[in-house]
């Protein structure tokens, strides 16, 4: 089904990697170079470096050389290049750098955005491990919250006003990149009540950054359940609307198990399904099929009439360029390579 999909040689890696131009941050990032192996899980033990190496192929003679990783020379290089194409590395939208919080609180956020389903986000930076930057961005959240006009405001002059409506304050996240943490800091954000991201960086060569979420949590609020609409009408019709239930809660199943970190957010017309990015979004249910949107490329995917569509530049609920239509449990097993498809591209 899926042509030319490639992968890190664990399918489980949580890592984004992204060519950038290293002397022109403000240029688009070029293509991902070819010609490289990546060996080892970036999934690596909480608090340990990863075990990441990257190899560079020599297809004349065979050989190869491997790719040093290192930090970035100073905290601002890190911020300037992923403020520069944020909604490409995070899935957020850039808003502001260095946005004051006021003479009161006398600090000043690193990055401010809003990601793909509205929810308002913090990023922090750090050159290296600091245990002070989780605390430091729960500090500018709990600012954020309380001064919710403010950014709105912010929204709506970069934005515009249909996205300054949609904010979904229910979901405020922190995101947090840095050189590494510690095992005490993934234990942290487990035990803290809101939506917080730790990823770690790392340059590799000159021209390679690597991106690996070494914690994702959802935060202590209430989950989204899936619930059966009454029907009223024919019996056929009602039993219907009670198939399409199961549907829907069988797919939400199978995208939750996918593997560790992946958030449920539950919009008005949607439900996305997240890792650091959106990597499916589900609709309610039509009369006869549930429609999910990923983000595989369906450039590389055999489209098949009636059960997969490319929608790039089509207007819809959610994100991602390909449709799955689903019309029963069967659809949802023809499915599943797609769905692990995006899960690992995001």
């Amino acid at each position: 089904m899926i042509r030319g999909i490639a992968g890190l040689a664990n399918r489980r890696s949580r890592a984004m990697l992204r060519r950038f131009e290293a002397t022109k941050r403000a240029k688009p990032p070029a293509e991902i170079i070819q010609h490289l192996i990546c060996v080892g899980d970036l999934r690596a033990e909480e608090g340990k470096a990863s075990g990441l190496k990257l190899f560079r192929t020599n297809t004349t003679n065979s050989g190869v050389t491997e790719v040093a990783p290192r930090l970035a020379e100073a905290e601002a290089d890190v911020q300037g290049l992923v403020e520069a194409h944020m909604e490409d590395m995070l899935g957020v939208r850039f808003l502001a750098s260095e946005y004051s919080t006021g003479p009161v609180h006398g600090g000043r956020i690193d990055s401010l955005g809003i990601d793909e389903n509205g929810a308002p986000v913090v990023v922090e930076y750090k050159r290296g491990v600091d245990a002070g930057v989780i605390h430091q961005g729960l500090f500018y959240l709990a600012w954020l919250m309380d001064h919710r006009s403010e950014f709105e405001r912010l929204v709506r002059d970069r934005l515009g006003p249909t996205a300054a409506a949609q904010v979904l304050w229910s979901g405020p996240r922190l995101i947090c990149i840095a050189g590494g943490f510690t095992r005490y800091d993934v234990h942290a954000v487990r035990e803290h009540r809101r939506r917080i991201d730790l990823v770690r960086y790392r340059y590799f060569g000159s021209d390679l950054l690597g991106l690996e979420t070494v914690a994702s949590v959802a935060g202590r609020t209430p989950a989204a359940r899936i619930t059966r609409r009454p029907t009223v009408g024919a019996t056929a019709g009602g039993d219907r609307c009670v198939e399409l239930s199961e549907l829907a809660a069988a797919v939400d199943e199978v995208l939750l198990g996918l593997g560790d970190g992946v958030n449920r957010i539950q919009r008005k017309q949607y439900r996305a399904y997240q890792r650091l990015r959106n990597f499916a979004c589900v609709c309610p249910p039509q009369k006869s099929k549930l429609l999910v949107y990923l983000k595989a490329d369906p450039k590389q995917v055999d489209l098949v009439p009636g059960f997969t569509r490319d929608v790039t530049g089509l207007g819809h609920h959610g994100t991602g360029d390909l449709e799955v239509q689903l019309r029963t449990l069967g659809d949802v097993e023809r499915a599943q390579e797609l769905f692990r498809a995006s899960y690992v591209a995001s």
